[in-house]
């Protein structure tokens, strides 16, 4: 078209003609009815798989094993330092002040169970008393809380929020790797800017490409089809590429625009025509012709991205609702708890009908049908009778708490 203009063989020329000074040397320009710059074409990297136990994600594997190490190692620390504590030792009944017999509310798995229902942020029946475990206690409490703080918030964006990297998120970057290959279509304008470029991002860009020819195309469209087979970012003009991305979903568009120019109506020079195109040029911009225009054929709703389910396209732009592909994890860790709980409850259930079995001097399956039916009556209220808990049960000493050892001293006032 330029040519033809030149020649005298054409009056107009409209259609994406990019205003430069090369070109303002031969023909004459009207206003730009259009702004633009240079953009990087890139294809969408593919949507992160669906991760059945995302929830362990905010947490790389080495801090699931710190974690894991640091609770054992507390719970063995509690254990031993309530061992060596004097003060975390207590009469077991308050109500005989004369007995022989002390107990250590932290045993091993008391121990283990505190540290657990710390790190879950629930209540334990098991309290440190002596200074030395109660500092053990608040340093666990603060560490637990600075934990689960530091992984609610990042579970939230990883589980609300679609995440897709990108390789690349500017020219800068495509300029310092060398695994994309990038190119323009030669001999336009895009071509000439990276030629003739002085930032030494450009110029490092266009020494890359000028060494390696195939990464020019003749045609747009082959830049396009190069962009969409991977591995390839095409640079070109703006305009023209975002009415791509409405066409092929797959597309993206990286970073900002290179440079700043506009499209024109091409004219010989000294055009008789230009002053007056150039009049309705500015007309259809001051009364937002030109933006409607635009918004009709580069953001049809119902051209764009066909090929795009509603769902994709909405996830796309808003966080995710959380699904089972996401949570599942969790109920498969409960349904497994779950589980692990019936086979110790029936452990207990049958260890305890083999302790009464001896004492009661009858079988175990005749033991076993008698707890059956005692379990059984869940809608009746009874009481269970003493000779249907183990002898080693019984014999258990059980804390009690400082409400109880006042009541006791009331009791022994009274009868004095």
């Amino acid at each position: 078209m330029i040519g033809m203009l030149i020649r005298n063989e054409a009056d107009i020329a409209l259609g994406d003609l990019t205003i430069n000074h090369e070109r303002s040397r031969v023909i004459d320009f009207t206003k730009p009815f259009m702004t633009l710059g240079i953009s990087i074409l890139y294809k969408k990297p593919e949507k992160k798989g669906l991760v059945f136990f995302s929830f362990m994600e905010p947490l790389n594997n080495r801090i699931w094993v710190c974690v894991i190490a640091a609770y054992i190692g507390v719970s063995l620390f509690c254990f031993f330092i309530a061992r060596f504590s004097p003060y975390q030792w207590r009469n077991p009944h308050p109500c005989n002040p004369e007995t022989d017999l002390i107990e250590n509310e932290f045993t091993l798995l008391n121990s283990f169970w505190f540290t657990i229902a710390s790190l879950m942020q629930q209540g334990s029946e098991v309290t440190p008393r002596a200074i030395s475990t109660r500092l053990v206690a608040g340093f666990w409490h603060l560490f637990t809380l600075i934990l689960i703080s530091s992984y609610t918030a990042n579970l939230a964006a990883f589980l609300t929020i679609n995440r897709m990297s990108t390789p690349i998120q500017n020219a800068e970057d495509l300029a310092k790797q060398t695994a994309i290959k990038y190119g323009c279509q030669y001999g336009e304008s895009t071509y000439r800017f990276f030629q003739v470029a002085q930032m030494s991002t450009y110029e490092k860009m266009w020494n890359s490409m000028s060494q390696n020819p195939n990464v020019f195309v003749n045609k747009s469209d082959l830049g396009i089809a190069k962009v969409k087979a991977g591995n390839y970012a095409y640079l070109m003009e703006s305009i023209p590429l975002r009415y791509q991305l409405s066409q092929h979903c797959d597309l993206m568009e990286v970073g900002d625009e290179l440079d700043s120019k506009g499209y024109g109506i091409g004219l010989p020079k000294n055009s008789p025509f230009r002053d007056m195109l150039s009049e309705k040029v500015l007309y259809l911009s001051e009364n937002q012709i030109l933006i409607r225009l635009y918004n009709k054929w580069w953001k049809k709703p119902e051209e764009t991205c066909k090929s795009q389910s509603a769902e994709d396209f909405t996830s796309s732009t808003s966080a995710n609702q959380l699904g089972l592909d996401n949570l599942g994890g969790v109920f498969v860790i409960l349904g497994g708890g779950l589980v692990l709980a019936i086979i110790i409850g029936t452990l207990e259930f049958c260890i305890n009908a083999f302790v009464n079995s001896k004492s009661d001097r009858r079988s175990m399956c005749a033991e076993l049908l008698a707890e059956c039916q005692f379990a059984g009556k869940c809608w009746v209220p009874v009481n269970k009778p003493v000779q249907l808990v183990p002898s080693n049960l019984t014999s258990m000493a059980i804390g009690h708490s400082d409400n109880e050892v006042e009541i006791c001293n009331l009791i022994r006032t009274e009868h004095s």
